[in-house]
Formats: C-alpha cells, structure tokens, sequence
C-alpha cells in the first residue's frame, strides 16, 4: 500500500511537471512565432506549478529533504534528540492533518469561483492543498510511527 501511494505522488509530480514545461513552452512558442499569445497558459503554468509542490512535498517528507536548523539540535543528548524529533513530526502532523481536513470546505467553496482567464473552477487549484496536506500528513505519521519504534529499541 506504501508503494502505491508513493508511487501515485510520483507521477502526479513528474505529469505535472511535464505539464508545467509544455504551458511555458507553448507560451514562449507564442510569443515567438504567433500574433496572439493564448491567454491560459500563464494561469496553466501557476496551477501545474502548485500541483508539482503539492505531490512532491510529501514524497519531501518521506525522503527526508526538507532543511532541518540543527544547532541547537546537536548539543543535546541522544534521547532528548529522539523526543524532540517525535515532537516537531507529531506537531506537523497535527498542522496537516487540520490542514487537510478543512481543505474539504475550501474545495467546496471553490466550485462557486471561477478562474479569471481558464473559466474553470478554483475547486481545481485548490484540491492541490488537499493533496499537499494529505501526503505530508500522511507521510509524517509514517515518521512518526518509525520515532515511537525507534525510542522502544
């Protein structure tokens, strides 16, 4: 199961990124080489961009890329390193998890916006927090459940 969620958050990062790529492409072709440039491609590129962070944040998490501040983190002892780490995942998860959960509301309010130049819903953009704050929820958790087994050993 762990695999295929990671597996599902991984291609949502690369179609999304080739998706990015393909609007700015397509925009700079325009420009170029069009008399009208198409109006979408700018809010496209914003919303491909936020779907690239939202999947790859958590798989951030999970591979443990995310910029730890560690000077006050070495000074302390073994055990107390372990707490504090079990600590900040915990909080983390707890800030997702309400994150993710209120995410629905504001998905629902979506559907009533529309996007200025896509004539879509804002829904669409929006889902992404969903899915940002789902994966790094969930992969926190994960982490959290590794400190508990850690601290046992």
């Amino acid at each position: 199961m762990k695999t295929y969620i990671t597996r599902i958050f991984k291609y949502g990062t690369l179609i999304s990124c080739y998706l990015l790529i393909g609007s700015v492409l397509l925009q700079i072709y325009a420009r170029f080489f069009m008399a009208n440039t198409p109006p979408w491609t700018e809010e496209a590129s914003r919303i491909f961009f936020i779907y690239t962070i939202a999947f790859a944040s958590g798989l951030a998490v999970k591979s443990d890329y995310y910029v730890h501040l560690d000077l006050i983190f070495t000074k302390l002892s073994e055990t107390a390193q372990h707490r504090l780490l079990l600590l900040v995942h915990l909080i983390t998860a707890l800030m997702f998890l309400v994150m993710f959960l209120y995410s629905f509301q504001l998905i629902d309010l979506g559907f009533r916006e529309k996007s200025t130049s896509m004539d879509i819903p804002m829904a669409v953009a929006f889902v992404s927090i969903l899915i940002m704050s789902g994966s790094v929820a969930y992969y926190t958790l994960l982490e959290v459940d590794r400190d508990i087994k850690n601290m046992r050993q």
